[in-house]
Parts: C-alpha cells; sequence; structure tokens
C-alpha cells in the first residue's frame, strides 16, 4: 500500500461509496480517486467487485494492494483505513414496495463537507430552488429539533417543515412538506421526506460523497421512493435539475473548505443544523476538506 497523502485518521478511517454497482459491469479495469489515492476497480472472474489502490495506472491485479470492499445500497464501498463502524444503516431500502434508483453522480468542485452543509439547508429553497422547493413569500424556516446521538453517533434534525410548490417528481401542486435530516457519517446524509403519495411513510434521498481531495469531490445520489407513477428518467431529471442549480452555488463558495472557528458561525435558526454540523466534526477531530478551529 503506498503511503497515503491524507493525513487524517478519521476521514482514512471511513466507508465511501465509490461508484454504482450498476457501473461495475464486466472485467473491465476503471479508475478513480479516494483522498487523492488512486484506485482501481473492476470484476474478477466470480462476478465480485474489487478494488486496490493504485499510482497513476490500475495494474494487472490488486496484488498486496487490495481494499476492502462492501456492496450496499447499490454502490460498492471501500476504505482506505480500517473503520471502527460498518456502513450505517438505511433500513427502507429493504422495504419490498420502495423504488431504490441511483439518481446520478456528480463531480464538484467543493469540500466535501461543504456538500452537507447545503443539503441540510432549508433557507436556501425559495432562492436557488424557485418554484420547484421554495418561493416567496414562503421563506421562514420554521423552529425545528436538533439532537447529536453520542449512542448512534450521528445528527438528526427533526419537525422541519418547508412549504414547496413541487416537492416531488410525482407531486402535483404545490404542499407543506416534513422533513428529518440525518448524518450518520462525516461526508453522508440522508434526508426523509413526506411522500405525496402516502401520508404515513416518507421517501428517502441519500447522497454519499467520495472526496478526490480537499476541494473536489463526487457525490453520489440514491433515492428510495414510494412512487409508482413516475419513470426512471423522469425521477432522474427532477433530482438532477434541483442538483444542478445547487452546484454553481457550491462551486462559488469561499472558501471551498468549511471553517470549523466557532466565530465562523451565523447563530440563527435556520443554521442550526449547520451549527451542529461544524461543531460535530470538530468534536470528532474531522480535518479534511475543513478549517479546523484556530488554536
Amino acid at each position: 500500500m503506498p503511503e497515503l497523502k491524507c493525513k487524517d485518521p478519521v476521514a482514512v478511517n471511513l466507508w465511501y461509496a465509490i461508484a454504482p454497482l450498476e457501473d461495475v459491469k464486466d472485467a473491465r479495469v476503471q479508475r478513480s480517486v479516494l483522498l487523492e489515492q488512486p484506485i482501481a476497480y473492476t470484476r474478477n472472474d466470480a462476478g465480485d467487485v474489487v478494488t486496490w489502490a493504485c499510482e497513476g495506472r490500475p495494474g494487472d491485479a490488486p496484488g498486496d494492494r487490495a481494499l476492502p470492499v462492501k456492496e450496499r445500497f447499490g454502490y460498492f464501498w471501500t476504505t482506505l483505513g480500517m473503520p471502527e463502524r460498518d456502513i450505517f444503516p438505511i433500513p427502507e431500502y429493504e422495504e419490498e414496495d420502495r423504488r431504490n434508483i441511483h439518481a446520478a453522480s456528480f463531480g464538484v468542485n467543493a469540500s466535501a463537507p461543504r456538500l452537507v452543509e447545503n443539503f441540510l439547508d432549508m433557507g436556501h429553497f425559495p432562492f436557488v430552488h424557485t418554484d420547484i422547493l421554495g418561493a416567496e413569500p414562503h421563506t421562514e424556516v420554521k423552529e425545528y429539533f436538533v439532537e447529536v446521538s453520542e449512542e448512534r453517533d450521528e445528527i438528526l434534525a427533526s419537525n422541519c417543515k418547508f412549504w414547496q410548490p413541487m416537492a416531488a417528481a410525482s407531486s402535483s401542486g404545490g404542499a407543506d412538506v416534513d422533513y428529518i435530516y440525518r448524518v450518520p457519517h462525516p461526508f453522508c446524509s440522508v434526508l426523509y421526506k413526506s411522500s405525496p403519495l402516502d401520508d404515513g411513510r416518507n421517501d428517502v434521498i441519500a447522497i454519499f460523497i467520495q472526496p478526490f481531495n480537499q476541494e473536489q469531490v463526487r457525490v453520489h445520489m440514491l433515492l428510495s421512493l414510494l412512487d409508482d407513477n413516475s419513470d426512471d428518467t423522469q425521477i432522474r431529471l427532477f433530482q438532477q435539475t434541483i442538483f444542478g442549480q445547487d452546484k454553481p452555488i457550491l462551486e462559488n463558495q469561499y472558501p471551498k473548505r468549511l471553517p470549523l472557528d466557532p466565530r465562523a458561525e451565523t447563530p440563527i435558526r435556520a443554521d442550526k443544523s449547520a451549527i451542529a454540523y461544524r461543531r460535530w466534526l470538530s468534536g470528532k477531530g474531522v480535518a479534511y476538506g475543513v478549517i479546523p478551529p484556530s488554536a
């Protein structure tokens, strides 16, 4: 195994989604980057996904550079280190009546924490996703609750409500939408939102971020929906439209890395989950893709 350029042990010892399994179909060797380390992946003769560290070119076989692989939520995951925890669960993914869809993978010139923080932010809906996820004069972010669980090692923001003109591809009009945000991994987040087709259950949208380096990432988006009306193309186009509106905002943020110094926080209600997220990262000692608090 080559010496790692990433010196953050927290980041090194995490699991990362690398590619949707549907894109790893045969023995063709494909390349990617994780935490500045070039990697390669393919399927072996037994049909299993294998991945390994490489230097510039994949080489012929993993050898002693092989990395562990887990298949979860329609993606294969790997790590450059030795994670103490398994990949976090998403129980809804296993429900038989759900449609589990890989919406897209997007390259973004921003840090992984910037993407998570943007994902948690309801306040930008009316201004960035106008007439889709929000619209004036419905700009208020109502009071919600944020819990940081040491037992589960995650953040949960609940009782989030926001009026949206078109909350999902299957929506037929505006509605108040209930949200629950979950951050079970420093560079991943899961959103539960009320389904327009079933009042008692939630649709699930998850982002799994693969940092190429501290300021460039690839983000994989999973959908687990209760939607029987829309075709896959329609659903994917809806989510890709939303992300296409976010991408230039993310790439123009400065600094690209997320500041963790408390003096960089703006203590307003809309930022409650973002403040909790920054403090959680700081408490875990995450140093990758962030600007650590000053001494």
